[in-house]
């Protein structure tokens, strides 16, 4: 009677495949959309481009991106609040459809004021659909398994991380070929439709989902409020920044204060509110959280846990102490972001100085359709997707396996920097080389790419796992909106040390020079050890629960 059971157990939900591919072709998609994007905002007028600088564009672009990863923050809230993982997908999905139908009508319009215009309408309605289904999909997944499944879900979100590469790898190589040969229009177009296909795929599963109901929210109202008051407060801001000579430093110098000021007032209102009951109250893992952590600057006495056990009841002091500990560990991870995003940034920017793969005979008929007569640096933007493609499996299936428990999550997460700091030790190598006026080929990034994919690997794939496995049930998509959060910060990381570490008045900051790729490792390393030492102190969920029960 006990082998159908654990037949059954030890396979996967037939929904997954839903799921998985609605995730590659998402991926597709976005990773098309955004390959050709500062092409087509410094791209000439007379080609279909902007003609921006390359200042503006990068700015731009960089808004884009931090705009896909903070989002993540709203759709959480949608997801585990109002419409549930599987409606808040679904729904914000047609934004994202609608953004690269935007997008791909501007080859129908002549003036260049109107394709910016568009532009930012279609890179605004992509961000809130990107970032809106971001932190849903991956917890979504993690629903359709049973209690007595968990010891599938490590495979599951390899294969998961494999199909977002599978996508992002043949949309580096396809779409710029297409933006070559029929415009930006179609170059845009095609991932939409991409992302049309993501939508009918995921809907197709409807009936098959299990679906975990949204907890709800009675001040749902009082939030969307802020929200759009935050909104108008932005534009506020822009209009004031367009229509003055205020300095961006006077206008940061203004921001910080205003937020510093509006944390300190919302602190103590809330301990105010908290210390006022008399009995224990029920709250938000945020609410414990922020509670417990500003109790010794409010005067409270005893542990930053013991003043909020005081106050709240037991099951949401547990959510607080989750979060609180597994923030905890993501307060590290944008270090690793920093390095990794930079492969599509500083790591192109060197691979201009070298020198292209010439496709000749056997491979120029294998691979010239995919990368035409030669590899260059934007080309070599696919080794990461085809790296990870062979490294999940690889070690998903063959390595971890041969380590059993000793390799946990958090152990693989501490390896994965230390390879991300050797990566950039590597190309700091590389760089003297062409700092030298050594000519050297651009297939030489393919070593620290084998470095810097595998850390990828153990943080983002572990990341995932560990951010579903030790979240509360009820705050799971909000706890992967912090993980995504992480790479929000690291972007912006790499921007402010770019920016404090210019030369001059032009702004040349030696963000492609072997010294500056030396700092990011030894970056990386000190926080690889740190990060192995919260590790050794970190308590798995399973485990606490377990040593509460025994008590």
């Amino acid at each position: 009677m006990s082998t159908p059971n654990t037949t059954r157990n030890d396979r996967w939900p037939a929904q997954i495949k839903y799921i998985v591919s609605n995730e590659a072709c998402e991926r597709f998609s976005y990773y098309g959309m955004k390959g050709i994007l500062a092409a087509y905002m410094t791209g000439a007028i007379l080609k279909g481009g902007l003609n921006m600088s390359d200042d503006r564009a990068t700015t731009l672009f960089h808004l884009f991106v931090f705009a896909n990863y903070f989002t993540p923050l709203l759709g959480a809230w949608l997801s585990d609040k109002l419409f549930g993982r599987y409606g808040t997908i679904l729904w914000v999905s047609l934004f994202y459809c609608l953004g690269h139908g935007v997008l791909a009508t501007s080859d129908l319009f002549p003036s260049v004021d109107a394709k910016f215009n568009l532009l930012c309408i279609g890179l605004t309605l992509i961000a809130f659909g990107a970032g809106g289904i971001k932190p849903c999909v991956s917890a979504f997944m993690g629903d359709q398994f049973k209690p007595d499944q968990g010891h599938l879900m490590q495979k599951a979100y390899g294969a998961f991380y494999f199909s977002i590469n599978f996508g992002s790898f043949f949309s580096f190589i396809i779409i710029p070929r297409l933006r070559d040969a029929y415009g930006y229009g179609w170059a845009f177009g095609v991932p939409g439709i991409l992302m049309g296909l993501a939508t009918i795929i995921f809907w197709l599963g409807r009936n098959k989902y299990d679906r975990v109901q949204p907890a709800g929210d009675p001040d749902w109202l009082k939030k969307v409020t802020w929200l759009l008051g935050l909104g108008i407060g932005a534009v506020a801001i822009w209009l004031l920044k367009s229509m003055t000579d205020i300095s961006g430093y006077w206008l940061s110098g203004i921001l910080g204060v205003s937020g510093v000021m509006a944390m300190a007032i919302f602190t103590v209102r809330l301990h105010r509110q908290v210390d006022s009951r008399s009995e224990k109250l029920e709250a938000s893992a945020y609410t414990v959280w922020w509670y417990g952590l500003t109790s010794p600057i409010m005067g409270k006495t005893g542990g930053i846990w013991e003043s909020a056990a005081r106050r709240f009841q037991p099951k949401s002091l547990d959510h607080g102490i989750s979060m609180g500990r597994i923030l905890t560990i993501f307060a590290l991870i944008p270090v690793f972001w920093a390095l990794f995003d930079q492969s599509n940034s500083t790591w192109v920017l060197q691979g201009k100085a070298m020198v292209p793969v010439s496709l000749t005979g056997f491979w120029k008929g294998a691979f010239g359709w995919f990368f035409g007569d030669a590899i260059n640096a934007e080309n070599m933007q696919s080794t990461n997707p085809a790296l990870v493609m062979i490294l999940v499996p690889l070690l998903t299936l063959g390595i971890y396996p041969l380590f059993g428990n000793r390799v946990t999550p958090l152990r693989r997460m501490g390896v994965g920097f230390f390879l991300a700091a050797f990566s950039y030790v590597i190309v700091a190598w590389l760089q003297q080389r062409i700092e030298a006026g050594e000519q050297i080929s651009v297939a030489w990034q393919v070593l620290p790419y084998i470095f810097l994919t595998t850390g990828e690997v153990l943080i983002s794939v572990t990341g995932l796992e560990f951010a579903f496995t030790q979240a509360a049930p009820e705050m799971k998509s909000n706890i992967m909106s912090f993980w995504l959060l992480t790479v929000a910060v690291g972007n912006a990381l790499v921007s402010i040390i770019t920016f404090a570490l210019s030369t001059d008045a032009g702004g040349n900051s030696g963000a492609v020079s072997s010294g500056r790729f030396l700092l990011y490792a030894g970056m990386t390393a000190v926080v690889g050890v740190l990060f192995v030492f919260i590790a050794m102190r970190y308590r798995y969920r399973d485990e606490a629960t377990v040593g509460a029960a025994q008590q």
